[in-house]
């Protein structure tokens, strides 16, 4: 019988979330100070769209295959080792920095595992959220993680900056080691639930076959591939302004590590707000219109980012902060939606599947957006892609299936002996 999330779970997944976003806060100092450290290095878009790329590759291809494994694995090893490889990871680039050995390769190469160790992370920790969060509780508690998130990354760059100002970059580095042993031990103390199967169902089960099945569950559910693609399309023309914004603020306005700390402070300030909506509010209804037209909110607000006159930060903070409000909304009711349709003993391999195509696209759109602002500029492809991300809502909308996820139902999905998926 599969297991049900209850009280005594739902309280130590609260000391777990906790730990977890001291994790959070180190790896997001680390990952501000190096963007920044190779905006000022470079000077370049092009080595920011190779980060970023470097950054999301990994995520696209194991993924998928991580996935399966936080589905037959136990999650809190996968955690716990995740965790502690990255902190390895960041001490040896400190070190690296320490001898005075500072190629931007090196730097690109950690920042890589990294993110390798990160694809691991994202599936397993999705997984953890049902089997130990009550039903009527997701909602909430995924209004909550953005909240606590938000809150996070918006004082990570202010705090980032500040250190940039006060010591050398290799003792910052040194802080995601600290954070990560505050955040191992909630990690030790609590259980997070899991159920083995049987070893010699697992020996006949092929990892493939998992990861084809979590394809066939996605098929299954009227509506979730067209939510899905379009996640995909968002991260496509999303990924300019997420590699160009250090490059934008620096270089186009001659902002400093503060300027762009505060404008992602504004975006995450929208950030907390919007989390504390959703986690006030019980229920949403109407959950993929609210995607849609987040979107479109989101791509409208930065409108007053790319016109804003030179160094006008303050109106960039503005544009910023209202087109952040409604993103965790969107996101916590698209969560939502999967955690209630799919059956958690598959919710991993079908997040992962979800975290795969979403992203697929992301690397491409990181590669490019360098290139593509060298040859028409970054304003211009700012501009494009937010009239890309207004048109897209409505055009999705008219000609797919998405709008049948708005009445979402709980399907109750199993395998019969050939394999086949089974809408019951």
């Amino acid at each position: 019988m599969e297991h049900s999330a209850n009280q005594k779970t739902f309280r130590h997944y609260l000391y777990f979330m906790f730990g977890q976003q001291f994790s959070l806060l180190g790896s997001n100092i680390v990952g501000f100070v190096i963007t920044w450290w190779i905006t000022i290095e470079t000077q370049s878009p092009i080595y920011l769209s190779i980060a970023t790329f470097l950054m999301f590759l990994p995520q696209v291809i194991i993924t998928p295959f991580a996935g399966v494994l936080a589905d037959r694995w136990k999650r809190k090893m996968i955690i716990a080792s995740v965790d502690s490889f990255q902190a390895l990871l960041t001490l040896i680039l400190a070190l690296f920095f320490f001898i005075g050995f500072t190629d931007i390769w090196i730097v690109l190469v950690v920042h890589t595992l990294r993110s390798v160790l990160q694809a691991f992370h994202v599936p397993t920790f999705q997984g953890i959220i049902p089997s130990m969060v009550p039903k009527d509780k997701l909602s909430r508690i995924n209004g909550t993680n953005f909240l606590f998130s938000g809150f996070i990354y918006m004082v990570g760059p202010i705090l980032s900056a500040l250190l940039l100002e006060l010591f050398p970059i290799r003792y910052i580095f040194l802080i995601d080691i600290i954070t990560f042993l505050i955040a191992l031990g909630p990690l030790i103390i609590i259980k997070i639930p899991f159920k083995p199967r049987n070893i010699i169902e697992i020996e006949k089960r092929s990892f493939f076959r998992e990861f084809k099945e979590g394809f066939a569950v996605v098929k299954a559910i009227p509506g979730l591939l067209s939510l899905i693609i379009f996640a995909m399309i968002f991260n496509f023309i999303f990924r300019p302004f997420n590699v160009l914004w250090p490059y934008f603020i620096n270089v186009i306005h001659d902002g400093t590590a503060f300027d762009l700390a505060f404008l992602f402070g504004a975006m995450q300030i929208g950030n907390i707000l919007g989390s504390l909506i959703t986690s006030l509010k019980k229920n949403w209804k109407n959950k993929i219109k609210i995607n849609l037209i987040g979107e479109m909110i989101v791509f409208g607000a930065y409108i007053l980012i790319i016109f804003a006159p030179y160094r006008a930060f303050f109106l960039m903070m503005i544009g910023g902060f209202l087109g952040a409000v409604t993103f965790p909304i969107t996101v916590a009711t698209y969560l939502t939606i999967f955690q209630l349709v799919v059956p958690s003993d598959k919710i991993g391999r079908v997040m992962s599947i979800d975290h795969m195509i979403s992203m697929a696209i992301a690397p491409i759109g990181a590669i490019i957006s360098g290139p593509a602002a060298s040859l028409i500029g970054v304003t211009n492809l700012f501009l494009i892609c937010i009239i890309i991300g207004i048109i897209n809502p409505i055009f999705i909308w008219y000609f797919s299936r998405i709008r049948e996820l708005d009445y979402p139902k709980e399907l109750e999905i199993k395998i019969t002996p050939k394999s086949e998926l089974i809408e019951l």
